[in-house]
């Protein structure tokens, strides 16, 4: 299992780099929706669920004589177009339209108590391949059954391999079963017809896009990139669960990059999400943003560096989400409570208070939108074939559930409809739409004036506001201490004098859980959302978090670490009319 994860509100690209800067590779595979190329009710997707429940019923009328037996099978496909546009400096980088199917067979050998998915076997659970399109049914039978073999063998080995630890190691402290039992559901969703891409059309936006760019000589690298997904996934069970779900989404990325006189790299990233591109914001709101990122860019080159900190925090309502989903929502997907590798930082805290009385927590992704806002982690059924559930986990302050998949825990037997993952990876509880609710708010003005009487009366020169964060990760195993780590991008020091904010670079918000945590002093009464994509064990899901302004009575960060090239020495080139290039003058370059 993996020890990381990371939250990436923004581009893919700087996700990267985060990974790679606390050594842990983790899987880039991004799904962004449940989906398929064949909308339902047409005879191909008949075709396909009829195969499906074909060969369904025949492996588990033959696999049922085989010793050990499997108890659970179910058949996963996702039928799936995709449009990915890359664009810089007002040139197309790529264009790629592309259909795939694939599918996972999951499999469970043994009994619910005990199945070949125990501890380390997690990943013996499930087979994943690619599938032939169209509708050749034999060809589709065909797929199936030799991932239905491939995966036999593999979970029966398995399931010897843990009956005998079980036999051997000592007795362990969550004694809950491997997998809960859920009433079958059926969910045959019309698809209509897909939404036509007008590719060549989206290839000029995304080129002018990034051409707004080279208006900004000291933006060294940017790149604008437009992503649609559309189809539908259809799930069949030995249960009885009969699925199929169509989706789309789109997401449109702008990243800028520039680097200060002393090597560190600076990058401001904004995006969009909606369910199709046409309903992005227009090109004139789209140009505002370039506007202002170019200018924050440009401020923060010039900006001194912070140094490190602990006193009176301000964060705005989108850095106290991707705060909430790191610091605590990590830690209360139910997988997280069992195992002896796990922190289990709030497992045994159900009935106690873990934030201050006036906070109540709450993961919805049967929500779809916040003040207008649609949200990136709706979703009707989880990935295991279980509703999605509006879960209060913390009820003024006191912990009261966790984000629960089909893996039990201590005094929670059943799934919520948490159970997430991508395609190939065995579903663990993640959130959707995590919301952080407030009975103690405050116009936000006020709640300024309070963090500057808070700066007094700790006796500090200044506090920190962060009004914007890239992402962030956490660290939830034994073995690695018990820590946040969240990245902001633009801070401010905010003078107990009354002088101008100043803004600064160069800091990273650190901290554990459950002091950070009983820090927040009160919130402001306008809610904000981030949308993103989260990566973890199970892989990459969309989702999002909302939260109101927050004011902590402290906050630590530490300086970011970062490169020593300098600017480059050589001013970049610049166009002319006529098209020669010419030299231009590259800011803070020597």
């Amino acid at each position: 299992m993996h020890k990381f994860m990371g939250l990436d509100f923004r581009g893919r690209n700087f996700y990267s780099r985060v990974a790679r800067r606390v050594a842990v590779v983790t899987s880039l595979a991004a799904f962004a929706v449940t989906c398929s190329a064949i909308p339902v009710g047409d005879p191909d997707s008949e075709m396909l669920l009829g195969t499906m429940q074909q060969e369904l019923t025949r492996a588990q009328s033959s696999l049922a004589k085989s010793d050990p037996a499997p108890y659970f099978i179910s058949y996963s496909v996702f039928d799936r177009e995709n449009v990915a546009i890359n664009a810089s400096e007002g040139s197309l980088m790529s264009s790629v339209a592309s259909k795939q199917r694939s599918a996972d067979v999951t499999m469970r050998v043994g009994a619910p108590a005990l199945d070949n998915t125990h501890g380390d076997g997690r990943e013996s659970g499930i087979a994943s391949a690619t599938l032939p399109m169209g509708t050749n049914r034999d060809a589709v039978a065909r797929g199936l059954w030799l991932m239905t073999n491939s995966e036999y063998r593999q979970a029966s080995a398995v399931y010897t391999n843990v009956k005998t630890q079980k036999a051997v190691q000592s007795e362990e402290e969550d004694k809950s079963a491997d997998f809960s039992v859920e009433k079958p559901h059926e969910a045959i969703v019309p698809g209509g017809t897909l939404v036509p891409v007008h590719q060549k059309e989206w290839e000029e936006r995304v080129k002018a896009y990034s051409a707004e760019f080279k208006k900004f000589n000291y933006i060294y690298n940017s790149v604008a990139s437009l992503t649609f997904d559309q189809g539908t996934q259809f799930v069949v069970s030995s249960e009885g669960t009969r699925l199929a779900q169509p989706g789309h989404s789109a997401r449109l990325v702008l990243e800028a990059e520039t680097r200060a006189d002393d090597g560190m790299e600076l990058l401001r990233v904004e995006t969009f999400e909606a369910p199709t591109p046409e309903q992005f914001p227009n090109s004139a709101e789209i140009s505002k943003k370039i506007e202002k990122m170019a200018s924050d860019l440009k401020a923060l080159r010039a900006a001194p560096v912070a140094d490190p900190y602990a006193g009176p925090a301000l964060l705005s309502g989108r850095a106290a989400a991707v705060f909430f989903h790191e610091v605590l929502g990590h830690r209360l997907e139910g997988h997280r409570q069992r195992g002896e590798e796990e922190g289990q930082t709030f497992t045994k805290k159900v009935g106690e208070p873990i934030l201050p009385s006036f906070l109540s927590v709450i993961d919805d992704p049967t929500l779809k939108e916040i003040g207008g806002v649609k949200l990136a982690g709706t979703y009707e059924f989880d990935d295991e074939g279980v509703p999605a559930q509006r879960v209060e986990v913390i009820k003024d302050g006191i912990l009261r559930n966790f984000l629960m998949s089909r893996m039990p825990v201590t005094n929670f037997s059943n799934s919520n409809g948490h159970g997430r993952r991508s395609p190939g990876r065995m579903a663990t509880g993640r959130q959707g739409n995590l919301e952080v609710v407030s009975t103690k708010m405050v116009p936000d003005s006020d709640l300024r004036k309070q963090f500057v009487e808070e700066i007094k009366k700790q006796g500090k020169t200044y506090g920190l506001y962060f009004e914007d964060v890239e992402g962030g990760f956490t660290l939830t195993q034994r073995q690695s201490p018990q820590a946040f780590q969240v990245l902001p991008i633009i801070v401010w020091r905010v003078y107990a004098d009354g002088r101008p904010d100043e803004l600064v670079r160069g800091v990273d918000m650190v901290g554990t859980p459950i002091a950070a945590l009983q820090r927040i002093v009160a919130t402001g009464n306008k809610v904000d959302v981030f949308n993103g994509v989260c990566g973890a064990e199970s892989g990459w899901v969309p989702v999002s978090a909302s939260a109101p302004m927050m004011l902590f009575s402290e906050m630590e960060v530490q300086k970011k670490g970062h490169g020593r090239d300098r600017p480059p020495i050589l001013a970049p080139p610049t166009t002319t009319a006529g098209g020669a290039a010419t030299s231009g003058v590259a800011g803070g370059s020597r």
